[in-house]
């Protein structure tokens, strides 16, 4: 793994789909659609995050064929980087029309010229909004007032007069920061920008700063790229669905473990991790924890982890669990070791030969044939609960 720099971009595009799980589920059941609003016959659905990631994973693969900096903020809202798109497309209107297209490209399942990844099910069709302006705040309250399927542009320059209309909840306010701007009568941007700002300052601090800029379109918040390494994955099937909470904190050690080992980690150190499951009838269960000190220990990796598994467990029986690792930061010079040793170098060879012939027989029969079984719950009865299978890593 290698330090890629992050590119920024003055310029935004927002990219919304409101309510996107929900849009997801009609997407792939249209029946769905008739009951919202009206409800005539409640019907419930258990959430599929997997599905929902793997949707929005798609739309930002659409919307990176238009631009190189793309920044996910949360799940259906993506900002765009449009600095430079000047020279490949035009004026900003015809931006967002290759924004736009991209995104029915999602909707279809396609990059233009061929089927995109993960496209068993249709993205949400015309629910997408797009903003354009400076800064992503600008951008962003522009896509909260476009009509779904259309755009609202806001030229620099003009950022202040847009603003000063909007709606006080456009910014991104706590409870109790709302409810004493709205007694002290101020209802829209406009009105908070008319007041002096070391009088906001004076009343809220330093976020009563950022928010009066923010309302007076003083700040332009750069849009970040995302970095995407390669991440590295392990994952279990279980002979039978297992729902006992301690079999399954037992897997995700042994997961994080075996992903550890892997040597492509070797002298980096563990920032992002994610925990996904496949549950019975179809559903599933993704959680997600970002490392505030970013460790090689599997106990510190695993805790979050563990946490998020006692307070929201999946809903059903699991039947097969992965662990990613999605992003990295530069190891201790203890880490480098690793990489170093002799009988890792060789280790690692061997691994690279097995993952070599692995492919192959993939390649050949169309899909992985080849897993390891390990110890899970040796102390069972059931003899289909002592072991697992794991897939073998390609």
């Amino acid at each position: 793994m290698t330090r890629t720099p992050h590119l920024t971009s003055d310029g935004a595009a927002c990219c919304w789909i409101p309510l996107f799980p929900l849009r997801c589920e009609t997407a792939r059941q249209p029946e769905l659609a008739s009951a919202i609003g009206l409800c005539p016959a409640l019907k419930l659905c258990e959430p599929d995050p997997v599905h929902y990631d793997a949707q929005f994973s798609r739309l930002l693969a659409a919307l990176g064929q238009v631009s190189p900096v793309i920044e996910p903020a949360e799940l259906g809202l993506a900002y765009i980087g449009t600095d430079g798109l000047e020279g490949l497309y035009g004026a900003p209107e015809k931006i967002v029309e290759a924004i736009k297209r991209g995104m029915r490209n999602a909707e279809r399942g396609t990059d233009g010229e061929g089927p995109l990844a993960c496209s068993a099910f249709p993205l949400p069709r015309s629910a997408f909004r797009v903003g354009w302006g400076r800064g992503k705040f600008v951008s962003w309250v522009a896509a909260t007032r476009a009509r779904p399927g259309e755009a609202v542009i806001v030229l620099v320059g003009g950022e202040a007069k847009f603003l000063a209309a909007q709606p006080l909840a456009a910014l991104p306010l706590d409870s109790d920061t709302h409810r004493r701007l709205r007694q002290l009568g101020v209802r829209t941007l406009g009105a908070l920008a008319a007041l002096p700002e070391e009088a906001v300052v004076s009343q809220f601090g330093r976020a009563g700063r950022r928010l009066w800029r923010l309302a007076a379109g003083r700040i332009a918040e750069r849009v970040v790229g995302r970095v995407a390494p390669e991440p590295i994955v392990a994952a279990l099937t279980f002979f039978t669905a297992v729902g006992e909470r301690e079999l399954l904190v037992h897997a995700l050690d042994q997961l994080i473990e075996r992903a550890l080992r892997d040597p492509r980690r070797s002298g980096w150190r563990v920032q992002v991790v994610r925990a996904r499951a496949e549950l019975e009838h179809g559903a599933s269960w993704l959680v997600e924890a970002t490392l505030k000190d970013p460790s090689a220990d599997r106990e510190r990796i695993a805790a979050p982890l563990k946490t998020q598994l006692e307070r929201s467990p999946p809903a059903g029986a699991v039947e097969r669990l992965v662990v990613e690792f999605t992003a990295f930061a530069p190891g201790t010079a203890e880490l480098h070791l690793f990489a170093r040793d002799a009988h890792a170098a060789a280790r690692a060879g061997r691994r690279r030969a097995l993952r070599t012939a692995a492919q192959e027989i993939k390649l050949r029969l169309k899909r992985s044939l080849l897993y390891h079984v390990i110890e899970v719950q040796p102390w069972s009865r059931l003899p289909e609960r002592r072991y697992a299978l794991i897939d073998f890593d390609t």
